[in-house]
């Protein structure tokens, strides 16, 4: 057994510097980090929609989603701010499989890391530059959110990373909001203990450096459903899911309490269409309780240009790679609703 090193790569600074920020777009990025983070700490009602893809998977249909997603939130700004889904690396249940962008910047060439870091980011400065979006992404690998860390607005630690030590502490000195979601086997203890863990600070070694973070505030819990002993996929988006978490928030006397609801994974079974009941229902329960209302403060929805999933090789513009997405009709047609139904 053993690892074969190919070549040293650029650490983050360094990529930083050869593809910096305008003074415009760092100051995009600092109105909606602002606003972002007023509706975490409960100085804003508006809703957020953390929307978008499952994977980024072809620069030309991310950004024709983002130029339409761009038209849509203008008509929802009073209520709704939009956060798109660029997630350019995914994590793989078996190790098999399209990892995203980072790994593949064309999914049917070979894996280039360099390449692949350097895609990333371009992708994500033109969403600021051309559409006024600072986007959220999944921290898969603690040590490379630095690569990004000037263009996020949220992140997002994943079900199968939320009880990894690494992924804690590097959250607790993100300056985005972070939400960690609940693990696989849908343990809610589990999920409190990463966000307590990500409001703390911490001593600890990060890309060879001894760091201290400050603690995140921000930090907050994903909901997304869990698998049973059984293997079959159980919810936990409903009422008295979300006042349970109501109770560990007071519980853990932690500050911020906050929920984004997941509408796919395990709480739709991963039927793509059940999001647009899902996110309905979701709604609806903030309307009829107050607690529910101030604790939830946003959902993720996955959707693309075309309805469901396709194969590696199909080459349909705009449709997933990966998990099944809700086309373009129908996410227009489902954030017109929320918007209308706040």
């Amino acid at each position: 057994m053993q690892m074969n090193f190919h070549r040293k790569l650029p650490i983050p600074q360094q990529v930083k510097n050869r593809y910096p920020l305008t003074e415009r777009m760092a100051q995009v990025k600092a109105e909606r980090d602002e606003s972002i983070r007023a509706v975490f700490e409960g100085r804003s009602d508006k809703f957020i929609l953390i929307i978008g893809p499952c994977s980024a998977d072809h620069n030309e249909p991310v950004l024709e989603y983002l130029s339409r997603l761009r038209k849509l939130s203008e008509q929802v700004k009073d209520k709704i701010i939009m956060i798109p889904r660029v997630y350019t690396n995914k994590p793989r249940t078996t190790g098999q499989g399209y990892k995203g962008m980072l790994h593949q910047p064309d999914p049917e060439a070979k894996p280039d890391m360099f390449k692949g870091i350097v895609a990333i980011r371009e992708l994500h400065m033109t969403a600021l530059k051309d559409y006024d979006f600072s986007c959220a992404d999944e921290m898969l690998y603690p040590e490379n959110y630095r690569y990004l860390s000037d263009l996020l607005s949220y992140v997002a630690v994943g079900a199968r990373s939320v009880e990894n030590q690494q992924h804690r502490l590097t959250a607790s000195g993100v300056e985005a909001p972070v939400g960690m979601k609940n693990p696989t086997g849908g343990d809610l203890s589990v999920m409190m203990n990463a966000i307590l863990a990500a409001q703390s600070s911490h001593t600890f070694i990060y890309r060879g450096w001894e760091v201290t973070s400050s603690g995140n505030p921000c930090a907050h819990a994903i909901l997304r459903g869990y698998v049973n002993y059984a293997g079959s996929s159980i919810s936990n988006y409903h009422y008295e899911d979300l006042l349970r978490v109501k109770e560990l928030y007071a519980k853990a006397n932690l500050v911020n309490p906050a929920v984004i609801v997941d509408t796919n994974h395990n709480n739709s079974g991963k039927q793509y269409l059940e999001q647009v009941r899902i996110a309905k229902d979701i709604v609806h329960s903030r309307n009829q309780n107050g607690d529910i209302k101030q604790l939830v403060k946003g959902l993720m929805i996955e959707s693309y240009l075309e309805d469901g999933a396709q194969s590696t090789g199909e080459h349909v513009f705009g449709k997933s790679i990966t998990d099944p997405c809700l086309g373009w009709e129908k996410t227009e047609r489902l954030v017109l609703d929320i918007a209308e139904k706040l």
